[in-house]
Formats: C-alpha cells, sequence, structure tokens
C-alpha cells in the first residue's frame, strides 16, 4: 500500500465515511492514477479538468458518477494532499437528472409481500417497509434492537452515524414474534448462511428482486422502493414531515420534502399543512 493511499484511509476513517464511501472513493483515485499512469499528488489541475472531460466525452458517465468522481478527488487534494487550488478550478459538471421513482403502491407492495413463501423472507421485506429503512440498515439489525414493550426498533449508526427510534407497529411485532420462534435467531435478526453473520445485502436485493417478479410488479427500482414507499404512505396518511424526517434519519428536511412533491394523492391543502409542521 502507497503512503498517499494509508494516509486517504486514515482521513477518511477520522472523517468517519461509510464502508461503501471509502471503497467508491478509492476507486475513483486508483482510476485516474491508472489513466495518467502517475500518482494523483504528481498531476496538475490541468490534468484533472482533462481527466473530468475524457470521463464524460470518452467514458459517458452519468452526472451523479462524475459528481461522485469529484466528491472523492475534491477530499483527496483538498482534505488529504492540501491542495487549495483544486477549489479554484473552474469545472462545469453535467447537471443531475431530475428522476421521480415509480412508486408503489399499498396494493403493489402487499402483493410483493405475499409473493414471499418463505417466512424469513416474508419477515424481511416486512421489516423493511413498515420501518422505513435502508438495506444496510435492516441487515445491520439485532436482536437487541427490538424493544416490544416501547414498540420501538433502535437503528444504530444508520446514515450519517446517526442512530434513531422508528416504530414498531403490532402487526410486524406479532410477525416478528413468528419469525423468531421458527428460525431461532441469536444475534443478528436476519443471520446469513452462518447463523453468526448477518445476511448480506446482495441477498436481501436478490430477495426482494424475485418476490417482485413473483408479485408481477414491474415498476422500476431495487428494494429501496419499499422505503419509497413508506415515506410516501405516511404523508398520505397524514404524518408531519418533520416527523417523517425523523423516521426515515434525514439530515436535512430538503430530502424529505422531496416525497411531498413526489406523492400524486397528496391533496395540495395537505401538502401546505404538512410543510407548516402540521398533520391531519
Amino acid at each position: 500500500m502507497t503512503p498517499l493511499r494509508q494516509k486517504m484511509i486514515d482521513q477518511m476513517l477520522l472523517h468517519g465515511f461509510a464502508e461503501r464511501t471509502k471503497s467508491t472513493y478509492l476507486s475513483a483515485v486508483i482510476h485516474l492514477a491508472k489513466h495518467y499512469h502517475q500518482s494523483p499528488d504528481a498531476l496538475n489541475i490541468n490534468q484533472i479538468q482533462d481527466y473530468f472531460l475524457y470521463l464524460i466525452k470518452e467514458r459517458g458517465l452519468s452526472p451523479a458518477s462524475c459528481r461522485l468522481c469529484f466528491n472523492a478527488l475534491k477530499f483527496l487534494y483538498v482534505e488529504v494532499l492540501k491542495q487549495e487550488w483544486f477549489n479554484e478550478m473552474n469545472l462545469v459538471l453535467p447537471k443531475k437528472e431530475q428522476r421521480i421513482p415509480e412508486l408503489l403502491s399499498r396494493e403493489e407492495v402487499a402483493r410483493i409481500l405475499s409473493a414471499c413463501r418463505n417466512r424469513k423472507h416474508h419477515a424481511l421485506l416486512s421489516m423493511c417497509y413498515a420501518c422505513g429503512l435502508r438495506v444496510s440498515e435492516l441487515v445491520g439489525l439485532q436482536l437487541r434492537h427490538l424493544d416490544s414493550d416501547r414498540h420501538v426498533v433502535r437503528i444504530e449508526q444508520g446514515k450519517g452515524h446517526k442512530d434513531r427510534l422508528v416504530l414498531l407497529t403490532d402487526g410486524l411485532d406479532v410477525l416478528l414474534r413468528g419469525y423468531r420462534q421458527t428460525y431461532r435467531p441469536k444475534t443478528w435478526l436476519f443471520f446469513g448462511f452462518q447463523r453468526q453473520k448477518p445476511l448480506s445485502v446482495t441477498t436481501v436485493q436478490r430477495v426482494y428482486t424475485e418476490a417482485k417478479a413473483a408479485a408481477k410488479v414491474n415498476k422500476n427500482g431495487g428494494i429501496h422502493g419499499l422505503r419509497h414507499a413508506y415515506a410516501t404512505h405516511q404523508l398520505e396518511a397524514g404524518v408531519p414531515v418533520h416527523q417523517l424526517q425523523h423516521l426515515m434519519g434525514h439530515k436535512h428536511i430538503q430530502t424529505t420534502l422531496h416525497y411531498v412533491h413526489w406523492s400524486p394523492r397528496l391533496p395540495q391543502s395537505i401538502s401546505v399543512d404538512l410543510l407548516s409542521g402540521g398533520g391531519t
């Protein structure tokens, strides 16, 4: 391992980056080094600008991928190498496409959950939807995170390294009790092939894809669609947007407000009330 690579890893550790972010940032820097066959700390501002032009014209990267690469290189040059010239670049990146996800209806969610013939898979996807979890949060759940007496689930160190509590409904509590009686998990709520390890994110995504296909739901998107569905259904039920922000674990209220604009079933009068922090 080169000293520069180790220095970047150490800085990402100090900044509390998630493992996936670390891997993505390192990959972006490695691709830059391979492109020029030079160490990144030997490159200049013109080479960096030319590299982004290459990513857009030659490799045809999406605006989101270009932005991710930019953030990775900015971290390297500004935070690790202390090269302020990076901030002085007059770099124009493609605008991020504004796309509305294909939101699942309540009936479609019910069909997907009913398509799970495996009790473990049914509990897994039900938990994801009923609590609005990210897939990384879902696989990280342990038995100690369930509090049936208080009717809450503790999400530890979610995105942004924040803890939060989400509601454990009576229906989900009953479903999980049945699942636990059958499968007898000990540490991880949803264990993998080896009981002492959690399910992998890839396995959970495959379970969702297979259930969606069996339910004949043809809308695009992976398991994150259950989280989107949870958010929009909560808003349609009258949950205040600030409360939803907490339940979703969003750092910024603007992220939560996307669901207000995405939901076609949300009357304008309710939208205004939600935006003001009220609810019906």
